[in-house]
């Protein structure tokens, strides 16, 4: 399941995603915000990183102000690989080489046309794992090293 989770900041930009995900027959669950009133992003950041990374969801996006902050929070959670992408090069690397499991866009800094674009390359990209998925197991020892 794809979950979707934004603050105040990125609520447009993520209703525009989650009407280009109806379009594209993907389903999803919103995890937040629903309105403009402030919230704090990394509540949002926890709703969604905190189901990839128990395993109960696949994949998220999520969408701050700039998208720094929030990516920050969720790459906080173990077996979470956010990824903060600008352009649709950066969405199809963070796929084929990091095997990013949530995206993260900036609300007011990507267009909800140049959001679309980046979701669906992001989306249709495929991890190509061999030599990427070695970085990926360094990756996880650290997370094993350094957690409780």
């Amino acid at each position: 399941m794809m979950l979707l989770g934004s603050d105040h900041g990125g609520l447009d930009l993520k209703s525009a995603i989650a009407g280009f995900l109806s379009e594209r027959g993907i389903k999803f669950k919103d995890c937040g915000t629903f309105d403009s009133t402030s919230v704090d992003y990394p509540d949002i950041a926890e709703a969604v990183a905190g189901l990839v990374s128990r395993g109960e969801a696949e994949a998220g996006i999520l969408v701050c102000g700039t998208g720094i902050g929030i990516s920050i929070a969720a790459n906080k959670f173990p077996r979470v690989r956010a990824a903060l992408v600008t352009d649709v090069f950066m969405a199809q690397m963070a796929k084929e080489h990091n095997n990013a499991n949530i995206l993260v866009l900036g609300g007011r800094t990507t267009t909800p046309d140049k959001g679309r674009e980046i979701v669906s390359a992001w989306l249709d990209a495929k991890f190509e794992g061999g030599r990427h998925q070695s970085r990926l197991d360094k990756i996880t020892a650290i997370e094993k090293k350094f957690s409780c």
